[in-house]
């Protein structure tokens, strides 16, 4: 039999739908972020380096560009013969099918993979946040506690709390309480959603809630261990963890990476983070070009000006566009004249010439008013933004719009198109 310490399972399935129609055509851990990289690059990087060699993903909700983006796994050195990363969709099985309905449903379905490599322990991640956390030091942790389970946690503001699963420590770190989203919290120690189990815990805890309905750890595993003796123990984490799962969430995170002393710090040598690249051309940047404290990736034209802003890979900025306080991804075209102002602009977009967004003042959505909640405005991929048009702030476009679609020229803030896709 495969025998190994501990393996990893990477929670990829989700569908992130408080990125509006960012997550429209494809899940939240392959969203582009960083100009180069993908979300689920940074638990999967943090996995290799932390020398973690088995590595199961969960995929579900639009899994195609997820799947292609991880293929084999060599980009992270994870192409292994025993181990190495796998992709496990949901399945029909011989008694009945069923999607993964909640998070520890999901690793319940895929006991038959975990059981193969006998692990002694079980690394249970979250594919949609940007941090870096060597997870060895957490088992050395876990181990020397003698802990069943180990929650990695963190501070956070006591206002925000409530938002998080709470847990409650005494002096040894010993989780003494634990709170899912609490109404008033006891602690402002979150959960990050980073779990270790022993294999045996976890197991047992998988079975006896099989039949519960959407089951989750935070829900359900945590508090049923909790419940029955075992020994949980909170590991306090205190480097930059970013749960990028809303518009100005993620805006920020990308923003923070071109900071003059970044928070988050992509070029550290001891940490890399990898990434599937494609084989591109050299940035070509142009004499009327203007670029200041701007990430601009590799096979890039630019003829224009960049301001406070993340350039995605194959990004075309023609001669007299101005970009500001921006994320532009991979092979969008803004062509001559346009203005770009504190957007989101997903792949394959062109903003024809003289176009102008972000324009005016805020105002709340038509759309959502809980997903689309700041001044952003927020373009879906492959969408055309036809010459000479005024989009305002906290819009949503996506698709082929024409002129006749902007009354008077101009979709006022708050306004939105929406001409194909899933909203």
């Amino acid at each position: 039999m495969i025998k190994k310490e501990m393996i990893a399972m990477l929670l990829a399935g989700g569908q992130g739908s408080r990125l509006g129609v960012l997550t429209s055509k494809v899940a939240k851990p392959a969203v582009a972020f960083g100009g180069k990289y993908r979300i689920i690059d940074f638990p999967l990087s943090n996995c290799i380096n932390s020398g973690i060699d088995t590595v199961g993903v969960l995929t579900q909700y639009q899994p195609l560009r997820l799947n292609s983006h991880i293929g084999i796994g060599i980009p992270w050195d994870l192409d292994r013969n025993i181990g190495g990363v796998t992709i496990l969709p949901p399945y029909e099985k011989s008694s009945h099918t069923e999607w993964y309905t909640g998070t520890a449903n999901a690793i319940y379905q895929n006991l038959a993979y975990m059981e193969q490599y006998n692990p002694d322990y079980v690394l249970i991640l979250s594919g949609d946040h940007i941090y870096k956390m060597d997870y060895e030091i957490m088992l050395d942790y876990h181990k020397a506690s003698n802990a069943d389970v180990t929650i990695a946690a963190m501070p956070v503001p006591m206002e925000e709390a409530k938002r998080f699963g709470i847990v409650v420590t005494d002096e040894d770190n010993r989780i003494t309480d634990f709170q899912e989203k609490p109404d008033e919290p006891k602690s402002n120690l979150a959960s990050m959603g980073i779990y270790i189990f022993n294999f045996s815990v976890l197991r047992d805890a998988l079975i006896k809630l099989k039949d519960q309905s959407n089951c989750d750890f935070g829900k359900h595993i945590i508090p049923y261990c909790f419940e029955n003796g075992k020994k949980l123990f909170a590991y306090e984490y205190n480097g930059y963890w970013k749960d990028v799962g809303t518009l100005s969430s993620y805006w920020e995170a990308n923003m923070e990476l071109i900071d003059i002393i970044p928070v988050f710090n992509l070029y550290e040598e001891f940490w890399r983070i990898y990434t599937k690249s494609d084989t591109l051309p050299p940035q070509y940047i142009a004499d009327t070009a203007k670029i200041e404290r701007s990430i601009v990736s590799e096979g890039c034209d630019i003829a224009g000006e960049i301001y406070n802003s993340v350039i995605g890979a194959g990004v075309t900025i023609e001669e007299g566009a101005v970009v500001r306080d921006s994320i532009i991804m991979k092979d969008t075209v803004i062509k001559k004249n346009a203005k770009v102002t504190k957007a989101i602009i997903a792949e394959e977009v062109v903003v024809d010439e003289n176009t102008e967004i972000g324009v005016g003042e805020e105002a709340p959505s038509l759309l959502n008013k809980k997903i689309y909640a700041s001044d952003l405005a927020t373009i879906g991929e492959k969408t055309y933004i036809p010459k000479n048009v005024k989009i305002g702030k906290n819009t949503v476009v996506m698709g082929e719009t024409e002129p006749e679609d902007y009354t008077d020229g101009c979709l006022e803030s708050g306004d939105y198109i929406i001409k194909v896709g899933e909203m």
